[in-house]
């Protein structure tokens, strides 16, 4: 009897064992996903109901739709990593509409390594979010639920490799990168010069968040590549538990033609306030404007070029931690007629958008 005993306090405990280790190994697996539903009206009617050229995210008229949509693997055991997600939605048909069979429904494929056992030093591969600006493609972590022109009209998405350091308090992030191209998975075809970028993240405290992107590369086949180099600035200020505040940044240059010491310029400044007035209420308001007047990135061929400014205000409900209930107004004022309407163009374009997201 006592050896019964015996064995079966072994077996038991073996049990356990291999259960915490089955535990572990599970926990260093995640699966998890998202989904954001839309409806935006257009107030200019757009004949084919897409919104104008440079917008990329929420972009049709008068329809319920999904924007993005993806389900999401990760592993990570603290010395090597990786991630692969598979999306859908009117944010890929839009943003991926370049890239090659399967990669337009690839919103995350990348494995990276540890390189030091004592310091937090990686090195990663494939494909990931950009490095550029303060909103993403998932719109439920960002203040507002459409995103800014310079957001729209810079990479979401990039590909190729980077080296990451992160400081051991985690308040200071450096990151190097070795890029295919402005917003590429392949590399442009004829283009032989590859692009990079750096990246300065640093958070001082819980309220405070600074940081800065670049990146430079050449646009075009190498018979008539031009140089872009291109700067985001941007902080993050929680001026009180229910206040905070973002402004933003971008300026870019490229050169005007191969060789040329002439340069094209963007500026487009950015400012978001947000007031969290009840657990689950939140009012956000933003002003932007992008000046693109040689048409770098957004071309109109109009006088004054692109030269926008945007007013809108959101306010969001949160039934739960997990799903976000948004509803938006905004409205585009240029300087030029550079949006359809109808029959004829005008230089206003209002838009309201309302949305329900979940994640898991």
């Amino acid at each position: 009897m006592k050896k019964f005993l015996l064995a079966a306090a072994l077996l038991g405990s073996t049990l356990a064992v291999n259960a915490q280790d089955s535990t572990k190994k599970a926990n260093n697996f995640t699966i998890s996903g998202y989904a954001e539903l839309y409806y935006g009206f257009d107030f200019n009617r757009p004949v084919n109901n897409t919104r104008p050229g440079f917008v990329y995210s929420h972009n049709r008229h008068n329809e319920v739709n999904l924007n993005l949509g993806f389900i999401k693997a990760n592993y990570d055991n603290g010395s090597v990593r990786a991630n692969l997600a598979l999306m859908a939605g009117t944010y890929a048909n839009a943003n991926y509409a370049a890239e090659q069979g399967v990669l337009k429904n690839v919103f995350e494929a990348n494995a990276g390594i540890k390189l030091s056992k004592t310091a937090n030093l990686w090195l990663d591969g494939g494909i990931f979010a950009s490095h550029i600006g303060f909103e993403s493609a998932i719109s439920k972590d960002c203040w507002v639920l459409t995103r800014n022109i310079a957001s729209e009209n810079t990479p979401y998405y990039e590909s190729g490799a980077k080296l990451t350091y992160t400081t051991n308090d985690g308040k200071l992030t450096l990151t190097g990168l070795y890029l295919n191209g402005w917003q590429r998975i392949n590399r442009q075809d004829g283009n032989s010069k590859p692009a990079g970028g750096l990246q300065i993240y640093f958070k001082p405290t819980d309220k405070i968040t600074l940081n800065y992107s670049n990146y430079l590369g050449t646009e075009g086949a190498d018979s008539i590549r031009v140089r872009r180099f291109y700067h985001n600035f941007y902080g993050i200020f929680q001026i009180t538990s229910k206040l905070g505040l973002t402004a933003g940044f971008d300026y870019g240059t490229q050169q005007k033609a191969k060789d040329s010491d002439g340069h094209n310029h963007i500026i487009s400044p950015v400012a978001i306030a947000r007031y969290q007035f009840a657990d689950k209420w939140a009012l956000a308001g933003r002003f932007e404007y992008y000046q693109d007047k040689n048409g770098m990135i957004i071309a109109t061929g109009t006088p004054h070029g692109f030269s926008t400014k945007g007013y809108s205000l959101n306010i969001d409900y949160a039934p739960m931690p997990n799903a976000l209930i948004r509803l938006e107004g905004k409205v585009y004022d240029s300087k030029d007629d550079i949006f359809s309407k109808l029959e004829t163009v005008s230089n206003h374009s209002p838009l309201v958008t309302a949305s329900f997201a979940v994640s898991f």
